[in-house]
């Protein structure tokens, strides 16, 4: 009878103390566990507030007055928007981005289209080549690759002196107003790399069988990538369309070391950014291009719901 007292004391106190003991051992597992997350996303959280979110609200405000870098920023309300109406330069920066966007894009889009159904056919050396086409969307918007374009397509560049053993003169591509908007498209669809290789990735997502079905009824090639292909991969469109569309009205670096910084010849190669850095850094009117920076924040998203709202009507996601 003893022993079983003993037991049954043991139990209790087992009782009372274990599980105070585990939830006081979990508690500080907890604990630092939750230091340990604190630690790790501070640097994130510091860089979200510090770089992003502080110069975004300083900038919305800055938006509102005529600050320049020199002077203290007066309010002056909604003046810089107001100006916006009537800056003639402005608004053939926003002809020149529209432009570029919506035939670029299109173009980047249905060359690495094609690109990846060519190399979706198992060729040998697969990885090399998707490194080789890849090249371009890494080194695309860079200053050296700009500066390549220019000798490129300059007036006696490797285009013109092709040109010229075919017995044509060629122009000034690149100081021609009418065709230096168009060397800059071509240089965005050269960089259609990183479309190309998401392209690739949804095409290995669809299964064989749904072609070899269509094969046994007789659908020819072009039928199946009508009918197959083509409704399956438009999540993936819809997704590199997004992307390349915020990308490409961001576009910077070429235009502006093609042209020199000016925007030229004409303003031709005048982009919205560009434009933007010419009022900020050039003019210092600083006030003015924050409100241009709005503009194009505006702009993209107003873009970006615009295909979110159009894709329920030709974005198929199979459920």
């Amino acid at each position: 009878m003893s022993a079983l007292r003993e037991l049954s004391t043991m139990r209790r106190e087992s009782g009372r103390g274990g599980p105070g003991r585990r939830r006081r051992g979990r508690s500080a597992a907890e604990k630092g566990d939750n230091r340990a997350a604190v630690f790790f996303l501070a640097p994130w959280f510091i860089g979200l507030f510090v770089i992003t979110a502080g110069p975004l609200v300083a900038s919305l405000y800055l938006s509102f007055t005529d600050y320049n870098l020199l002077q203290d920023p007066n309010w002056i309300g909604w003046e810089n928007y107001v100006r916006m109406f009537a800056d003639e330069r402005l608004l053939n920066s926003l002809g020149v981005t529209f432009t570029y966007v919506l035939i670029s894009v299109p173009l980047q889009l249905a060359a690495a289209l094609l690109l990846a159904i060519v190399l979706d056919r198992g060729l040998r050396g697969l990885a090399i080549y998707r490194s080789v086409f890849y090249l371009p969307s890494l080194l695309g918007g860079s200053v050296a690759i700009a500066i390549l374009w220019r000798q490129v397509f300059g007036t006696n560049g490797l285009v013109n002196q092709f040109l010229a053993l075919l017995g044509i003169e060629g122009q000034g591509w690149v100081s021609h107003p009418d065709y230096a908007l168009g060397t800059l498209m071509i240089l965005n669809v050269w960089t259609f790399g990183a479309p190309m290789v998401i392209f690739l990735a949804g095409l290995r997502q669809i299964p064989e069988t749904y072609y070899e079905a269509a094969a046994i009824d007789g659908a020819s090639r072009a039928r199946r990538f009508r009918s197959i292909t083509l409704p399956l991969l438009t999540p993936i469109i819809f997704f590199n369309l997004v992307l390349q569309l915020i990308g490409a009205f961001q576009s910077f670096t070429q235009a502006f070391v093609v042209s020199g910084g000016t925007g030229g010849p004409a303003d031709s190669t005048l982009f919205y950014t560009l434009y933007l850095y010419q009022r900020g850094f050039g003019a210092f009117d600083m006030g003015y291009a924050s409100a241009m920076a709005w503009l194009l924040l505006v702009i993209i998203g107003g873009m970006t719901a615009v295909n979110f709202f159009a894709s329920k009507f030709w974005v198929f996601y199979g459920d």
